[in-house]
């Protein structure tokens, strides 16, 4: 675990009674998610701890006896959002209604960077005649949203699914058009959601397209359908998250797999042990968190309804927790 040299970072190891709503929790839940993806964590500290985790213990018992919660804090207030796997509707190949490429990554994206802006890669000729489609859907402002998320499925008129990941960007920063409309006066930030970003450039189609080209990042996707359908997208340790157990940290701050526990205020406060196993363009910082909501339109609303304060706690193996404090500690 790194952390950015110029960042004023703190650490406290709290006890299992600081923690709000332990005692309630579904820890065994939580131990299944973690052991999806503890295999790939090679350092000998979570390697052992792996191993122990498939002989099936008690899950309480296994996290307070082999990790320490610890805060870690850097000086930024916390705040909680969430994500989750949108569905659009697509086809294999282009038609008047299905106009609207997914891209996969061509070679020379990997190579340059930044590579070419948002605007550059829509607005000519250097996509096309390539073979890189995936696939095209009928939405560009779906599929601008698919971009941010970073995973999801294309429903074909068949019935079946298309299931894509993120497989890289062209390198240019995230930009959000949601604080580009508060800055134009637009909406009040308390007013912005995703729907109702989505319901304005649908209405100012010109206006619009101006405004996703404001992002200038773009993502590049590659099919997953091998994952199975009942199963979720898969994360950044390239396996599938877990609704409401999988959440997307800054890997600065936080190693991937490791367990995290969330105190989520707000309307509605959430106390929950979940397992860091994915990350986010926007996810930045010591206490910022995405939780994964699901699949589809219901999971989406939820989630962009999402954006509340609280504290992350990390679970860290005990020798790990107790390194970080001061050597005049007690």
């Amino acid at each position: 675990m790194t952390q950015p040299a110029s960042a004023e970072v703190t650490y406290s190891v709290l006890s299992y009674d600081d923690l709000d709503g332990w005692e309630v929790d579904d820890h065994a839940a939580a131990l299944t998610v973690f052991q999806n993806t503890c295999m790939d964590m090679d350092d000998p500290d979570w390697t052992a701890l792996c191993a122990y985790a498939t002989q099936q213990p008690d899950a309480k018992a296994f996290f307070e006896l082999f990790f320490r919660p610890v805060q870690i804090d850097d000086g930024q207030d916390a705040l909680f959002t969430g994500y989750f796997e949108p569905e659009l509707d697509g086809n294999r190949t282009r038609t008047s209604r299905y106009r609207y490429p997914v891209y996969a990554m061509p070679p020379e994206a990997r190579r340059i960077r930044p590579w070419l802006t948002r605007r550059d890669i829509l607005g000519t000729d250097v996509m096309r005649g390539r073979g890189l489609e995936i696939a095209w859907v009928d939405d560009p402002v779906e599929l601008f949203f698919l971009q941010i998320q970073g995973s999801g499925r294309i429903r074909l008129p068949s019935g079946e699914f298309i299931r894509v990941g993120y497989s890289g960007a062209n390198g240019h920063l995230y930009r959000s058009i949601g604080q580009e409309l508060v800055r134009r006066k637009v909406y009040a930030a308390h007013q912005v959601s995703a729907q109702v970003i989505k319901n304005w450039v649908r209405r100012n189609p010109v206006d619009g397209r101006e405004l996703l080209y404001h992002n200038p990042s773009y993502v590049f996707f590659r099919e997953v359908s091998e994952v199975p359908a009942h199963k979720g997208p898969l994360g950044a340790m390239n396996r599938s998250i877990t609704t409401m157990r999988s959440v997307a940290v800054d890997p600065a701050f936080v190693s991937l797999g490791s367990p995290v526990w969330i105190e989520k205020d707000g309307k509605n406060p959430l106390r929950r042990l979940m397992i860091a196993q994915d990350t986010g363009s926007a996810i930045k910082g010591a206490q910022r968190a995405d939780v994964f909501f699901g699949t589809g339109d219901k999971a989406g609303r939820a989630a962009g309804r999402l954006r509340d304060p609280g504290r992350l706690i990390v679970l860290m193996p005990i020798q790990r927790a107790y390194a970080l404090l001061p050597e005049d500690a007690s």
